[in-house]
């Protein structure tokens, strides 16, 4: 059984980390930020534009410990990162600039608590051209990142996970039904759903339902839940 190796993780201050990140985007123009996972259904904050969108030489996966969101010291969770390699399907979100720095600073208190994640801007494309937005990216050299895990592994942390915002269980399958919805079968996470009894039924059912697709939608300013 794999297990967090906290002993070997390296703490990282996520200060310095969001003001490189907003000096980097520097105010002049409005915010775009990634979603590929619990952004997508639950981006809690507003924005006035989202596009489907892609991103090249990075992947979807669910392999980065969580003990907090979604897991305990005791007990890890996992939630997903981005690694680098393959191609993401997923959301932008367009904030206006004069909302950027109350947003960076919601995004930070939610995605950044451990500092984990490798915040980064990325090429995204979408059917109306491309666009420069923030994503929150995992380093493989990260002691959070897991590796590769058994299926009853999996199987385990779906049963038993828990933290903050709920369970592992909830948030891999909510995820795959917000994608799905969009039109997006993700096979790797289909197949690791499959091996949770309760988490299988339920994406095969999603997986066999007409697709809806999500086009771009302007202006929707009013807070997601």
């Amino acid at each position: 059984m794999s297990a967090l190796p906290l002993s070997s993780a390296v703490y990282r201050d996520a200060t310095p980390m969001l003001q490189e990140v907003m000096a980097q985007w520097g105010g002049q123009e409005d915010l775009w930020v990634f979603g590929y996972a619990s952004l997508i259904w639950r981006p809690d904050f507003e924005f006035t534009e989202r596009r489907p969108a892609r991103v090249y030489g990075w992947h979807r996966a669910l392999k980065m410990w969580s003990t907090i969101n979604r897991g305990t010291p005791q007990c890890p969770g996992l939630v997903f990162g981005i690694l680098s390699g393959g191609s993401c399907q997923g959301m932008v979100f367009r904030i206006p600039r004069e909302q950027g720095p109350s947003v960076m600073q919601q995004l930070w208190q939610r995605e950044m608590p451990n500092a984990v994640y490798d915040p980064r801007w990325l090429p995204c494309q979408t059917a109306q051209g491309p666009v420069r937005a923030l994503a929150f990216t995992l380093s493989r050299q990260s002691p959070h990142h897991t590796g590769e895990l058994a299926p009853e592994e999996y199987r385990r942390i779906f049963a038993q996970a828990r933290g903050i915002y709920g369970t592992t269980r909830d948030y891999a399958r909510a995820t795959f039904e917000e994608l799905m919805r969009m039109g997006i079968n993700d096979r790797a996470l289909e197949r690791l759903l499959g091996y949770d009894d309760h988490c299988g039924t339920m994406a095969a059912a999603a997986a066999n339902a007409p697709a809806i697709g999500v086009q771009a939608e302007r202006p929707r300013p009013q807070r997601q839940a």
